[in-house]
């Protein structure tokens, strides 16, 4: 693959991005959803477990950092750790940022999940070693997103004014859809990945499919800070 077609390829991917930032950043709570966690009175335990299901599985922010997290990824002990790693710190933000009502602008976190999409794929590059000359901690750096994606979440289910009648039940709840979510979202992608790796290619194309990512993770930050200076300040 020329550099040419792969500059092409990028770029076509970032404007994809950018054509479909708004949704892809919106987390799954959207229209009848929306309304519906808006208006909940009381425990909804299977409804909030299928719209955390849900969230994840079209949260495509969310699958495109879990998909450079076990791009490399050979053992599925590694993989279930980094995913473990992942879920743990999305899961305290989430439940904390909700129910302590921790208000954090959604913009500027939804700028570093973005960003986390690019960091991830640098490093599948090698890009701290070659340019930098060190490996910040892989582990570390996964648990850290997995916080912020959390917060991400957070922010946009209490734009909805979540009622405090079984919110607790419902957060759980909710939060196990995502895990489940994500449980689905990997395999399926894992299934992927393991085929791909057994086609001649795939060396070439990894370095190719990773700089896509990270032109990805740039446009769908540029959008977020795009609505923050817009909107933000409205």
């Amino acid at each position: 693959m020329s550099f040419r077609n792969l500059g092409l390829i990028a770029l076509s991917f970032a404007l994809l991005a950018l054509a479909y930032g708004g949704e892809a950043l919106a987390h799954g709570v959207q229209g009848k959803d929306a309304a519906f966690v808006a208006a909940n009175q009381g425990t909804q335990l299977i409804p909030f477990l299928y719209l955390g299901a849900k969230h994840m599985v079209t949260g495509y922010d969310h699958l495109l950092f879990i998909f450079g997290v076990i791009f490399f990824l050979y053992r599925l002990s590694h993989v279930a750790l980094y995913v473990t790693l992942f879920s743990i710190g999305h899961s305290i933000t989430l439940l904390t940022g909700v129910l302590n009502e921790i208000d954090v602008n959604p913009f500027l976190v939804d700028a570093v999940i973005g960003l986390s999409v690019v960091y991830k794929a640098f490093d599948n590059l090698g890009g701290f070693r070659t340019v930098f000359g060190f490996q910040p901690s892989t582990r570390g750096a996964v648990f850290a997103f997995g916080l912020v994606h959390g917060f991400g979440l957070a922010t946009k289910l209490q734009d909805l004014s979540l009622s405090q009648d079984g919110l607790l039940a419902n957060m759980i709840a909710f939060n196990v859809g995502v895990e489940l979510g994500q449980l689905v979202a990997l395999s399926a992608m894992l299934l992927v990945i393991l085929w791909w790796r057994t086609r001649a290619g795939f060396q070439k194309q990894s370095f190719a499919a990773n700089v896509m990512l990270m032109i990805a993770g740039f446009a769908l930050t540029q959008y977020q800070l795009i609505g923050y200076m817009l909107e933000g300040h409205a």
